[in-house]
């Protein structure tokens, strides 16, 4: 059957999602494998600290007080429509199933680039942590490795979803612990939690950190993730505000810690630490914990794992519920028989991936992961800015709204616009000038395929409007 003719009920499967097979904590470990908090203190940082200088832990104190309030309102949504398909179910119940159409494509992007990035760091990690040995990754080698990866965790994606979560949480909790552990070990040798530098908010540059901001927001991309699996998770009411809101907030303090420690290990020299394509591992090392980088790169390597993983299933989720009313190829809101998991839709992320990740090897690793990276970030801010503008639009259809919604609301927005314009203005270097077009095209391509959906099947439309995921 067409998927713009015939039947405009959802696509009947045989067999459902696993409903309730995951649990607070194992729901908690897909959005947090998503955030992959080790990537910032191993990779991401960098950025940040060249931008803001000492005021780096302030400028992620800042993020995390916006996201944790875009987490807010994606708790409110999540609470009173805990859906598989989320975003795109948030938002259509207020703006219409073809602009919620639009945002389930936005963060099907969102997903699959971050996989894209953060699969390109494995092979980077690994070439760092290969490299003290005397082994040098050959072009064919790292192609080798980037397939089979992806496979490995296409194919943990494919089996079960409450192995994936636990394997996301119980890696991250792992990397994360590790990470803690070397911090305590430089505090040790520096003799003190003291940095009056970093504690003299007069000698900070406050319109560095606010242009460090849109990088700041990246680090947290993936906190939202765990609503994706609701119809998967047991009390997904509670279960689903708790995780957003909880991983946000947990990130928030993880990243301002590390930050002014790392800071702080690199003697105030946050020129050097900028310039770093290893920022922890050079702290370590001025720390005279050198034999740490090894550790280092081991940890964001189970990082990675545990995000690649989160993101094939939160794409893969929202790919089944956009398939099942048919905006999509059927066979995207198809279940396996066995495993109880969206299986075509898995199989398409993990190829897709792929391709994109071999196809931007010859630009370089680095710079293919900060381009998958900036793309990834498009979708997530976009619809961001959407949820805080619909939440408090949907509390006001059930008479529940409040002033503090409307408050929460527009602090959201303002820091999710000042993101976007920030972005684009003033104009970033070649090619990251290019890019917010290339996001814009990705768009007009899904604008055009729903909005021919519109004119061929009308009812298709209207029908979902009052039968989104009912």
């Amino acid at each position: 059957m067409s998927a713009m003719t015939g039947d405009i009920r959802p696509a009947a499967a045989a067999t459902k999602l696993r409903a309730g097979a995951l649990s607070l904590i194992e729901t908690v470990g897909q959005s947090l494998a998503v955030i992959a908090p080790t990537l910032t203190p191993a990779l991401n940082i960098s950025v940040v600290a060249g931008l803001a200088g000492i005021a780096c832990w302030m400028a992620y104190f800042i993020g995390t007080v916006g996201v944790v309030i875009v987490a807010a309102s994606v708790g409110i949504l999540a609470s009173r429509h805990p859906q598989a398909g989320s975003y795109f179910v948030y938002i259509g119940r207020t703006f219409g199933p073809f602009t919620g159409a639009l945002a389930g494509w936005a963060m099907v992007s969102a997903y699959l680039f971050t996989a894209v990035a953060v699969a390109l760091s494995f092979v980077i990690f690994l070439g760092n942590l290969l490299e003290p040995f005397g082994i040098r990754l050959t072009a064919p080698a790292v192609c080798v490795s980037l397939v089979g990866f992806l496979a490995l965790v296409t194919y943990a994606a494919y089996r079960d979803v409450k192995f994936s979560s636990r394997a996301g949480l119980v890696l991250e909790t792992l990397s994360v612990g590790i990470i803690v552990g070397i911090t305590v070990l430089v505090v040790r040798v520096k003799g003190t939690v003291i940095d009056p530098a970093q504690l003299t908010p007069g000698s900070f540059k406050y319109g560095a950190a606010m242009s460090a901001l849109p990088f700041v927001i990246f680090s947290f991309v993936g906190f939202e993730s765990s609503a994706t699996m609701a119809k998967e998770s047991a009390n997904p009411r509670r279960n689903i505000p708790l995780a957003v809101v909880g991983c946000a907030a947990f990130a928030g303090i993880f990243f301002t810690l590390s930050a002014y420690f790392m800071v702080f290990g690199m003697g105030d020299d946050t020129a050097a630490l900028g310039r770093s394509s290893a920022p922890f591992g050079d702290v370590a090392a001025r720390a005279g914990l050198g034999w740490a980088s090894g550790v280092v790169y081991f940890a964001a390597m189970i990082s990675v794992f545990a995000c690649t993983l989160a993101s094939i299933n939160a794409a893969s989720r929202l790919l089944f519920s956009m398939g099942k009313y048919r905006f999509l190829h059927r066979s995207m809101g198809l279940v396996h028989d066995t495993h109880r998991t969206p299986h075509y839709a898995i199989m398409l992320c993990g190829s897709l991936i792929a391709a994109v990740c071999l196809g931007m090897l010859p630009l370089g690793l680095l710079d293919a992961f900060g381009y998958a990276g900036t793309i990834a970030s498009f979708g997530f801010v976009v619809v961001y800015l959407a949820l805080c503008i619909v939440a408090p639009l949907d509390l006001r259809r059930s008479r529940e709204m409040r002033p503090q919604h409307v408050l929460l609301a527009l602090l959201g927005a303002a820091l999710m616009l000042f993101v976007i314009v920030g972005s684009v203005y003033p104009a970033p270097t070649y090619p990251y000038d290019r890019l917010p077009y290339f996001f814009l095209g990705y768009m007009g391509v899904g604008a055009a395929w729903f909005g021919l959906l519109k004119i061929k099947s009308p009812q298709t439309l209207s029908t979902i409007q009052h039968d989104m995921e009912g």
